[in-house]
């Protein structure tokens, strides 16, 4: 029986990154895709996989990207992110298009770039990281929350499209993670970004990487169609039991 593989974008850290180790884990060969290919490629050393650059906003990176890749079962749609925290008011066209490019176009063109190869592999899986954004709006985050709600329909639009096909789908809506996440979000502000977590126990990348991993690991006949995960201290997304 040949290795099954699998495909993660955003690897070069958080989620992406302990996905990639979950599955590499599994038994899975794992192409792991980032901007950051220096830290792909260590990754790739540390789990047996397969390096490659990849922007995810860039029709020529994809197109590179997915060419090199052979045989698909999975693929996990994690490349994304925040880009500041403005109100409808004060938004930034720039910080939106971003939003728009990485978390929606960047997984249309990888999902439509893979999906034959996962349709051809006789039982695929897609794993969309989206976000609890993609559930609820809140103050000061309509570029972050109408780009992860955007993902999260193209996602779910696919669970019809593709039914009678041998391909799964799977949501994942996390809360808070302490990753890297909110330090992009504020532009590499550190103490800004420390406070987001400041009296709560969130959740870790490992955490969300496991629930990867136990939906790859389902028999073919069972879909977990939609996963919503927050830390214990999270109700939503500006609901927290902080601690002093």
């Amino acid at each position: 029986m040949s290795t099954r593989t699998a495909v993660v974008t955003g690897a070069s850290s958080g989620i992406g990154e302990a996905t990639a180790r979950t599955l590499a884990a599994q038994g899975f060969h794992v192409y792991v895709g980032a901007r950051r290919f220096d830290r792909v490629k260590q990754l790739a050393e540390e789990i047996g996989g397969t390096a490659l650059e990849l922007d995810v906003t860039d029709e020529d990176s994809v197109r590179a990207f997915t060419d090199a890749i052979g045989e698909v079962n999975v693929l996990v749609n994690n490349a994304g992110g925040a880009k500041g925290l403005a109100s409808v008011l004060d938004a930034d066209l720039d910080d939106w298009r971003w939003m728009w490019e990485t978390n929606v176009l960047g997984t249309l063109r990888l999902t439509k770039a893979l999906l034959p190869k996962l349709i051809a592999s006789g039982d695929g899986l897609i794993v969309t990281i989206t976000s609890i954004a993609a559930l609820h709006a809140y103050p000061n985050g309509s570029g972050y929350t109408s780009a992860k709600h955007a993902q999260a329909v193209l996602h779910r639009t696919l669970r019809d499209e593709l039914l009678g096909q041998p391909v799964r789908l799977t949501e994942i809506a996390p809360g808070a993670v302490e990753t890297e996440f909110s330090l992009v979000r504020f532009d590499g502000d550190a103490e800004r970004a420390a406070k987001v977590y400041e009296g709560i126990d969130p959740l870790y990348a490992a955490d969300i990487a496991e629930i990867v991993g136990f939906a790859a690991s389902r028999p073919a006949h069972v879909n977990l169609d939609t996963i919503v995960v927050k830390p214990r201290d999270q109700a939503g997304p500006g609901s927290f039991a902080r601690r002093s």
